[in-house]
């Protein structure tokens, strides 16, 4: 206690009496009292000066705090007394420091003070601003109470219920609050932020193999490499069970989005150690950005679902951004689902037979067998959209072994040097019993065991590894050769290579197109999966080849066959019979002599500005540096136009070429890949700039931006004639 409450009270206690007189007794001294309450427990106090220095610290202060006042006094009070960590659960409050300059009062603020012994007490405290006569700020002086008790436990009773228990991510309480607060907040300052959803491919497999022990302790692994990934650049938390979210805050830059989700599915995609077991799973990524693909939580969530939908549809481990079609082609997957079990009730699902070719001799050594679909109505279905479909509703069970059976049959017919590939899918592997489908289909068909390639993709190694070994010795045993598809674009499976199961890896398309390109590192890795098989014993097949400069590079860095429409597109069976009985083995190299960059064929509408003026026009192809449209006429070479891609997506493009009705335009930035075989702008149009623009913001709805309202604003006479627009039939 400072000397001056000791010297207060001990006068108090030795005043002397006036004798003789009947007196009352003398009002209790001021700092009497004040002793008296901190002594009993009630409470602490404290000063500062006008600098808002620590002047004066009650004994009962010090002695909760295990420090001198000399330690104390002299220090400014935000030295003394710390702010929450709001992160802890901590309530959200004005800072110390902002009250005091402020001169505010001190109004139940709760503070942190480290104490001399290494751990940390929580104050409440109260205070005022002292005012001399003159008008002339003091100081403060003010009181505190100590609450660690309560606080620690109320915080842990908060945190508890924003924070994941099996991971220490904050939960769905926790980011959906924190969602909505950001994004109210970002529509007042007008700025974005991305919301990215996953879930683990095959996590129940591993989760049913290892045992439920086993899965948790491989969801904190991932929890642990999905945090040191995103780092300060966002929050991560976990929904439940396998499903993930990654908040990102100012981020809509959808090339570098693109960057950090292909980043998370390599590192969620490298093997996990759990209990002395090696695990291997995978992971899909939907991405969705704010105000682009929502203003509010529930829509931007129900934006980012939706693309994690299509990744995980598309063929999993990939990611994919929000496009306002995933609302229309979620319906049509669910009809296309009905017609294929149809149809394959029906026997309507056929085989063609694409050549795998020698690229020195061009004789053809084997021929892979690929899925083809008719329907009545709608003509020919892409197998990219009906094979996903299948994976998703276990159809590709049936489909794969009715596949196995008629390629089985099929090249029994062809001449006895010729090989026959089918590809399994990950479910087919997996499931229990393979062995015996592809026993029973050789079998049944009378083809050695040797002529017989099974296509397996990287995603066989997601789940439990040793079940996966078992299928594969098992297949070994049986004479059957064994090809890696798609190398390098899915699930890591380097290391897995020296096990020895396969003969044959597949350089994917991805590797091959535009591998002649001008600085690109994609001959190099040509090269290095030429030699890494060879040094294992295995052939290279090397996909996609379409054009002359291409197959002359895969040649050149030592491909031992090709596969693509430089030598021919899938074939029929009858196709195939008649050439053999030809007498002729040869497919001869025909395309064209240089790599175009990839055109993708869409047919849509879209927009296209000049000057003040908004154009109907559609889209023929799209490529990541120019476009086709039609539906202008008068359009001169040299223009320079804008494309409105829809959804605030504008490429700034100049007229290269043109025919009558058709305009070839090169863009000035190139577009980038969006995931999942499309184009994108890196950048879009913020609808807040729309809404600068007279457009209300709630009007606009997720990804609608109305830019052809400019055509209502002409103010001269517009220079390209507009026709009439007609889109081709199916």
């Amino acid at each position: 206690m400072p000397l001056g409450f000791r010297k207060a009270i001990r006068d108090a206690r030795n005043a002397p009496s006036t004798s003789g007189e009947a007196v009352r007794a003398p009002a209790p001294d001021r700092a009497l009292v004040l002793g008296e309450v901190e002594m009993l427990g009630i409470g602490m106090f404290w000063a500062t000066d006008a600098q808002g220095n620590l002047s004066f610290l009650s004994q009962r202060a010090l002695s909760d705090l295990g420090r001198d006042s000399e330690d104390l006094i002299g220090q400014p009070l935000t030295q003394v007394f710390h702010d929450l960590d709001e992160e802890d659960g901590g309530p959200t409050q004005r800072s110390l420091a902002f009250k005091l300059k402020a001169r505010s009062r001190l109004d139940e603020q709760i503070v942190a003070v480290p104490n001399g012994r290494g751990t940390t007490r929580w104050w409440r405290l109260n205070g005022r601003p002292l005012i001399d006569e003159a008008g002339a700020f003091q100081g403060y002086r003010g009181s505190a109470v100590d609450i660690s008790s309560q606080y620690v436990y109320e915080t842990q009773v908060a945190r508890q219920s924003q924070v994941d228990e099996l991971t220490g991510l904050a939960n769905r309480r926790k980011l959906g609050e924190r969602l909505t607060a950001m994004l109210a907040a970002f529509r007042v300052s007008r700025r974005s932020c991305a919301l990215m959803m996953l879930d683990l491919d095959r996590f129940k497999q591993v989760n049913d193999t290892l045992g439920h022990p086993g899965g948790d302790e491989l969801l904190r692994q991932v929890a642990q490499r999905l945090t040191a990934i995103v780092g300060t650049h966002g929050e991560v938390g976990r929904l439940g069970g396998d499903e993930f979210q990654v908040l990102l805050p100012d981020m809509d830059d959808r090339g570098t989005l693109g960057e950090l989700a292909s980043r998370i599915v390599q590192s969620i995609s490298q093997p996990y150690q759990v209990n002395g077991r090696r695990a291997i799973i995978g992971t899909s990524v939907g991405i969705a950005i704010a105000p682009y693909d929502g203003v509010e939580a529930d829509e931007l969530t129900r934006s980012a679902d939706m693309a994690l939908y299509s990744a995980k549809e598309t063929r999993g481990g990939t990611f994919c951004f929000f496009k306002s079609q995933l609302r229309e082609a979620a319906s049509k997957t669910a009809v296309l689902g009905e017609r294929l079990r149809d149809a394959v009730d029906k026997g309507e699902l056929n085989l063609a037979y694409q050549p795998l070719v020698d690229p020195v001799t061009h004789e053809v050594k084997c021929f892979e067998a690929l899925l083809r679909w008719h329907d009545t109505d709608e003509g020919d279905i892409s197998p990219a959209q009906f094979i996903p479909v299948a994976e998703n509703d276990d159809m590709i069970i049936r489909i794969g072994e009715m596949a196995l059976r008629q390629a089985c049959l099929d090249a029994l017919q062809w001449p006895p040097s010729i090989r026959v590939a089918v590809n399994v899918s990950a479910k087919q592997f997996v499931r229990p019993g393979f062995r015996k489908v592809v026993a029973n289909a050789l079998q049944s068909s009378g083809l050695p065991a040797g002529r017989l390639e099974l296509e397996i993709t990287e995603s066989v190694f997601v789940g439990d590894l040793d079940t996966v070994d078992s299928v594969f010795r098992d297949l070994k045993k049986l004479g059957v050769r064994l090809s890696l598809d798609d190398f390098g674009t899915g699930y890591s499976s380097l290391g897995y290579l020296k096990h020895g199961h396969f003969d044959k890896i597949k350089i994917d398309q991805s590797f091959v197109r535009g591998c002649t390109e001008n600085g690109g590192t994609n001959p190099a890795i040509i090269a290095a999966i030429v030699a890494l098989a060879q040094a294992l014993g295995m052939e290279t097949v090397a996909e996609g080849v379409e054009a002359m400069d291409e197959l002359n590079l895969v040649r050149e860095r030592g491909a031992n066959l090709v596969q693509g429409y430089i030598f021919s597109r899938a074939i029929t069976q009858a196709e195939v019979l008649e050439q053999f009985a030809q007498g002729s083995s040869l497919f001869r190299p025909s395309g064209p002599p240089r790599h175009r960059a990839e055109r993708i064929t869409i047919f849509r509408k879209v927009g296209l500005i000049h000057e003040d003026h908004y154009y109907d026009v559609i889209l023929r192809n799209l490529s990541k540096t120019g476009a086709r449209i039609t539906g202008l006429a008068g359009v001169p070479v040299g223009t320079d136009v804008v494309l409105d891609l829809g959804h605030g997506q504008l490429v700034v493009s100049k007229v290269v070429n043109a025919t009558e009705n058709s305009q070839g335009l090169q863009f000035e930035t190139a577009l980038i890949a969006d995931g999942s075989g499309g184009f994108m702008t890196r950048h879009r149009i913020s609808p807040y700039s729309l809404a600068e623009a007279g457009i209300p913001l709630a009007a606009l709805g997720a990804g609608a931006f109305p830019l052809a309202k400019w055509r209502d604003a002409h103010k001269t006479m517009p220079r390209f004639i507009q026709l009439a627009l007609s889109m081709p039939s199916h």
